[in-house]
């Protein structure tokens, strides 16, 4: 079986990011969060559609 470079680089990007926080993604996440407020960089808030629109979107509403 052969190997992807690309793959086998982050895969070890995970288990670094991983290891740092002692293997707890939610402690990884909140710290992700904690840094991207600090940025000062807006940070991108997608509005929620309806749920008909969502439907209509899909093709799962019938009329």
């Amino acid at each position: 079986m052969t190997t992807n470079p690309i793959l086998e680089e982050i895969y070890a990007a995970r288990r670094q990011l991983l290891a740092d926080h002692s293997g707890d993604i939610h402690a990884y996440v909140q710290e992700a969060r904690e840094r991207a407020l600090k940025s000062g960089r807006p940070i991108a808030k997608p509005k929620q559609r309806p749920a008909r629109v969502a439907k209509v979107a899909s093709g799962r509403v019938k009329s």
